[in-house]
């Protein structure tokens, strides 16, 4: 069986349509860097309505003094592979780019101590670099501080490459080192999307269920484990108590953790130790003409230098076709995060307010859009401080010892859909490996 407090499955996932526009209101496409969306998109028989993103327009901007300025060719994350471009862009000064080529000759870190994103990029690439031009794309990614986020618990393919070539210059070039980058910074190559939305990525999966197996509208107060030991008790907010086999929690850590309160108090503890941020996405329509600039690229990110009030903005439907009319636009913009949770309280009119002025100076929008709805995500960001690893590893030893138990979800090992998918299968495949034959 499957409980779901809220009357849809997909959690953040949802996709509407509306006068033509196909809205995604949370996360709009995956990666095929790590295979196991893509794996799951074959066995659920999706793989043949999977699209690219367009090939025009594959690059993206960064806010520099007020304009957006396109992210330097090649440069994927924190990994310039070229040198040209970085030469000519005017998002570093003279000084910030001979400090960015100065990190081919910076020593590599000595011990295999945890160390924050803000502490890494700047020991490599020097202040600037950081403010300027890596902060904001992987701010665009985590909407998470700089200054608390693991550099092993989110982009560890980095400390590994500074490892072994002694230089992420050295070793995106791959000078024998058997390094290769897995940045995604500008690799739009990797990203598919459902040609319907990712709502029909839930909707596919759901179809694959036996009936009745599903119950929405459900929530969960309590699990016990029975007297015997051999079974769990789940307690409703409504209706009786009923006994499973095994259990899988795939909530939020707030709502797992209060879950495992009488389980095993100090793992509870440790999952509700987990930081969440959260973030509101504000989803506009425009007509074409009421936008100045040419929209070619897939969106902009926001350096927190530059003092805005917002983190990113995507162009939604130059990214993926069939996402607004012809002659019309969808914008997607992205506010709060770690850093400004200040501005997750304001209500929806003054977030609309706030976003189309910084649209209007950004992209010279003139005009009111056709629509301007704002999603709600607050506390459904896992923010993966220094030592995460650490914590998710004692979390992992505590689920262990307890009986027909896993824990899912994007608190642990990854955020995006992938990690989320591949979670879910590991907890299953732990549940089956632990009952009796008979059980399965």
């Amino acid at each position: 069986m499957l409980f779901e407090t809220s009357d849809r499955l997909g959690g953040v996932l949802q996709t509407e349509r509306r006068d033509g526009y196909l809205i995604e209101r949370s996360a709009d496409m995956f990666t095929t860097r790590e295979p196991w969306a893509l794996d799951l998109c074959r066995r659920v028989g999706i793989e043949s309505e999977l699209i690219e993103t367009n090939k025009q327009h594959r690059r993206a901007f960064v806010v520099h003094k007020g304009k957006l300025v396109p992210v330097p060719e090649g440069f994927t994350l924190m990994s310039p592979a070229k040198v040209w471009p970085i030469l000519k862009t005017p998002l570093l000064s003279p000084f910030g780019k001979l400090r960015l080529a100065w990190e081919y000759f910076t020593p590599k870190k000595k011990d295999d101590a945890d160390e924050s994103l803000e502490s890494f990029v700047t020991r490599r690439f020097g202040r600037e670099a950081f403010d300027r031009l890596i902060q904001p794309l992987i701010g665009g990614i985590y909407t998470a501080d700089p200054s608390l986020l693991s550099m092993q618990a989110t982009l560890p393919q980095f400390i590994e490459m500074e490892r072994k070539a002694g230089s992420l210059i050295a070793g995106v070039r791959g000078q024998g080192t058997g390094v290769r980058s897995q940045g995604s910074g500008a690799r739009y190559g990797m990203f598919l999307a459902p040609r319907d939305g990712m709502q029909r990525l839930v909707d596919a999966v759901a179809a694959k269920l036996p009936p009745g197996v599903v119950r929405l509208n459900t929530r969960v107060e309590r699990v016990s484990k029975v007297a015997s030991g051999l079974s769990w008790q789940v307690d409703f907010a409504s209706g009786a108590p009923q006994e499973f086999d095994a259990l899988v929690l795939a909530a939020s850590a707030p709502a797992t953790g209060k879950l495992l309160e009488g389980t095993d108090a100090e793992l509870a503890q440790l999952v509700q130790s987990i930081p969440q941020a959260g973030c509101n996405v504000a989803i506009l329509g425009y007509r074409r003409e009421e936008i100045a600039h040419p929209l070619d690229g897939f969106g902009f990110v926001v350096p927190t230098v530059e003092n805005r009030r917002i983190i990113a903005g995507s162009f939604a439907s130059v990214k993926y076709p069939g996402r607004a009319p012809d002659g019309k636009v969808l914008l997607r913009v992205f506010i709060g995060g770690a850093l400004q949770p200040e501005l997750l309280s304001l209500s929806d009119e003054e977030t609309a307010r706030i976003v189309q002025q910084e649209l209007k100076e950004l992209l010279g929008v003139i005009g009111e859009p056709e629509f301007c709805d704002v999603a709600h995500w607050h506390g459904a960001m896992p923010q993966y401080h220094v030592g995460h690893l650490e914590k998710v590893r004692q979390i992992e030893e505590r689920v262990a010892r307890i009986p027909r138990l896993a824990i899912a979800g994007n608190s642990y090992r990854g955020v995006g859909v992938p990690f989320c998918i591949h979670e879910g299968e590991r907890a299953a495949e732990s549940i089956l490996s632990r009952l009796p034959s008979k059980s399965v």
